[in-house]
């Protein structure tokens, strides 16, 4: 007779032994910590969102129409206005320009709606966190699947600025492709940034702070005019941003433009998002289990 593995409700892994077979078989299995198993418990979130959004899809549809305002009003007015830019050593048009920086931003605003504003609202208005935590899930796996959800909606939405980037004819290179995992990137470390900062947020006021950072990143990151147009020393401060990694990888992806400079922009990226899911987690556990 074979033996059947399962998953405890603590997580861990258990077996069913046959009748007549020595009890001391399933002992490893019992004791072994879930983690070293691979928990798969955080799902249980991302099953949650779907759940909860299968009656309000309208609200996933309508991030598909956001790239294709935006590039559409690139390429009819902008386009025509400013002239093509040299961009190491190779004339681009303005819009193919554009793109990626917008893309870049794209997946910062979506990643950061998704993890401010719901978060807040589970964690401080519907208490929903409180009775999750009532289940065998922890801190950890609650801030893993929240993240995990961002970065799937925030991949629903790159998948489409690449489709109406290719269709409108602002694709450049073949190394195009490579925006894709770049935008999750991006994603992954203002998600993962986002909820952090919600942690320390005490009312819907406090998200004006929220504005008071995008809306410099989206206008001072390089998205819409090469970095030599700004000042000295504003240069040296547009370089520490976050979004600025983000749309310089992009645009060095898109063009197929490859030095070094890609390699860190996406460590700084990534080192981003590990840290801002440590210190999420890190707070949850303080605010709900303390």
């Amino acid at each position: 007779m074979s033996i059947h593995p399962g998953v405890n409700e603590e997580g861990g892994a258990e077996v069913s032994i046959p009748p007549g077979h020595p009890p001391s078989a399933s002992l490893p299995l019992r004791l072994t910590p879930s983690a070293l198993l691979g928990s798969r418990r955080a799902r249980r979130i991302v099953e949650r969102n779907i759940v909860v959004y299968r009656r309000g899809w309208i609200f996933l549809l309508s991030g598909f129409f956001e790239p294709f305002f935006y590039l559409l009003s690139i390429g009819v007015g902008l386009n025509r206005l400013v002239p093509p830019l040299h961009v190491s050593g190779r004339v681009v048009a303005y819009a193919s320009f554009v793109a990626p920086g917008l893309l870049a931003s794209s997946a910062m605003n979506g990643a950061m709606f998704d993890s401010t504003f719901n978060i807040f609202f589970k964690l401080k208005i519907a208490k929903t966190y409180d009775a999750i935590l009532s289940t065998p899930l922890e801190v950890g796996d609650v801030a893993l699947g929240e993240l995990s959800w961002s970065l799937m909606r925030g991949a629903l939405y790159s998948a489409a600025f690449l489709c109406v980037m290719a269709g409108l004819g602002y694709v450049t290179s073949p190394w195009a492709a490579l925006c894709y995992p770049g935008a999750l990137l991006i994603g992954f470390a203002f998600a993962a940034g986002g909820m952090a900062g919600t942690t320390y947020m005490r009312t819907w006021q406090d998200f004006d702070l929220v504005s008071l950072a995008v809306i410099p990143l989206f206008l001072f990151s390089a998205t819409f005019y090469p970095l030599a147009v700004y000042p000295g020393w504003l240069q040296l401060v547009v370089r520490c941003t976050p979004l600025y990694q983000g749309v310089a990888l992009m645009r060095g992806f898109d063009l197929g433009i490859f030095n070094w400079a890609l390699a860190g922009h996406a460590a700084y990226l990534a080192v981003m998002g590990a840290c801002g899911l440590g210190l999420t987690a890190r707070r949850f556990a303080r605010l709900l289990l303390l």
